[in-house]
């Protein structure tokens, strides 16, 4: 089964933790991605830019509006993601629980199974 692990960044959380404590969840998500490629159970992982840096997409009598980021009414953004195959919601669950930013609070760690990919459903 395939399991989308979000994280959920709050930048006013970020800003008051210390170097060192920001270093500390850089080295636990390098050591999680290590721990998920001896299991086999990573397909990929990614970071994300600053919202600052997106750009919002509508269509709008037929034509593309873009406006520049950030965009959202919220203090916390989407920062990266891991997307894993393990055999059920339990293991993903057990798997997000050693993620770093799950020990503070502020930071969100969300689990969705994956519906469908390239076509194909799977839930």
């Amino acid at each position: 089964m395939k399991f989308l692990i979000s994280l959920h960044i709050n930048p006013a959380v970020l800003d008051a933790l210390t170097d060192e404590e920001r270093a500390a969840i850089g080295d636990g998500h390098g050591e999680f991605v290590e721990e998920l490629k001896r299991s086999g159970e990573l397909i990929t992982t990614q970071a994300l830019v600053d919202p600052s840096q997106a750009a919002v997409v509508t269509v709008r009598n037929g034509q593309p509006v873009v406006t520049d980021g950030p965009f959202l009414e919220a203090k916390e953004y989407l920062g990266g993601f891991y997307l894993i195959d393990c055999e059920n919601k339990e293991r993903a669950i057990e798997l997000a629980a050693q993620i770093p930013d799950t020990k503070i609070p502020g930071l969100g760690v969300e689990v969705r199974q994956v519906m469908f990919a390239d076509g194909q459903l799977e839930a």
